[in-house]
């Protein structure tokens, strides 16, 4: 195993600086991964924008990351072996302590690093990261698709299992970016009348191709208008975190329908409570989940043919692709490679 490894660190709040660390050794319950592929998430520009300057050594974002376990902390569960294709993503890994892990609701581990955030992350050719928090990667991914998967893939799969939709169900997707784009495959995947809520002719014929029934253009119709005319949606998967465009959509719930918030932001969300009321309507935040759900994702997707959209760029091009990704100018997520000839 090599003795240093490179990583793209935050030497000072939205900079990214590649630079070469020692290679460390797992601790107990820890494995050291050499990393394949890291996908950029919108997530990551909170952890980039907003890093300590005074953290040493910087934090290295990333957590979306997929590669191979090259040394193992004692405690390893035997589920895991050197040279195993793994992930990680957002969630770090649960500690198995708190009440939360008691009642099995690993997702809500109130002792878990955040990847990337409150842990170094997967710009880098290597990473440590905790066993509990581990994904098997199944052989029919490869490592650049199945990084995503990790995050936009679990958050909108999951967010679609908890909505209480049935087969034939209208659920409308509003938001189409990353995360946005994988709802639309599974939600069409699952059997549901899919509408896509985005802005602008240019994408119509994208969100038809991933899945969709119809498109609703918001900046030509009114959202909640097209979607009561369509029988009003089940559910409405919200990837994004403006409160004046998801309150404005909200009315387009049919009684009984749920919105599922995906997209996280600071600013109160206004709810009409007797619309709630009167059509026994709900509104409910949706984490990622659990290693057990990713790996549940990662299958469905394998079993339906459904892949994330991805350019890629090599990790010295971090920086780079990172703005590309601030821009909006990717179609639909942008994934580091780390060839495997630099960790000879």
């Amino acid at each position: 195993m090599q003795s240093t490894y490179r990583a793209m660190q935050v030497t000072t709040p939205g900079v990214l600086e590649l630079v070469e660390r020692p290679t460390p050794l797992p601790s107990e319950g820890e494995v050291l991964i050499q990393v394949e592929a890291c996908g950029i998430c919108g997530a990551d520009v909170g952890d980039i924008e907003g890093a300590d300057p005074n953290l040493q050594p910087p934090r290295v974002p990333g957590h979306e990351v997929v590669g191979r376990i090259v040394a193992m902390g004692t405690g390893t569960p035997s589920i895991w072996k050197l040279g195993q294709r793994v992930g990680v993503g957002r969630l770090g890994g649960h500690c198995n302590e708190c009440v939360q892990c008691r009642r099995g609701q690993f997702q809500l581990c109130s002792n878990q690093p955040f990847v990337g955030a409150s842990c170094d992350g997967g710009y880098a050719e290597m990473m440590l990261a905790r066993s509990t928090g581990l994904v098997s990667i199944p052989d029919e991914l490869e490592s650049e698709a199945a990084a995503p998967i990790l995050c936009a893939g679990i958050a909108t799969f999951n967010a679609l299992k908890k909505c209480d939709a049935q087969a034939g169900d209208l659920v409308a997707i509003l938001g189409i970016g990353g995360l946005g784009h994988m709802a639309l495959q599974y939600a069409r995947r699952m059997g549901f009348k899919v509408a896509a809520i985005g802005r602008g002719e240019e994408i119509a014929e994208d969100v038809l191709a991933l899945g969709a029934h119809f498109y609703i253009d918001t900046d030509k119709v009114d959202a909640a208008a097209e979607l009561n005319a369509l029988g009003g949606a089940q559910a409405i998967i919200t990837t994004i975190g403006k409160p004046d465009v998801v309150s404005a959509i909200m009315p387009g719930l049919a009684p009984q329908g749920q919105l599922i918030l995906l997209g996280a932001g600071k600013d109160p969300l206004p709810v009409s409570t007797g619309h709630l009321v009167v059509g026994e309507r709900g509104v409910i935040g949706s984490i990622t989940g659990t290693p057990f759900e990713s790996e549940k994702t990662l299958d469905f997707s394998v079993l339906t043919g459904i892949r994330p959209k991805i350019e890629t760029m090599p990790l010295e091009k971090a920086a780079e692709a990172y703005e590309k990704m601030k821009s909006g100018n990717v179609q639909y997520r942008m994934v580091l490679t780390m060839p495997l000839s630099s960790k000879a």
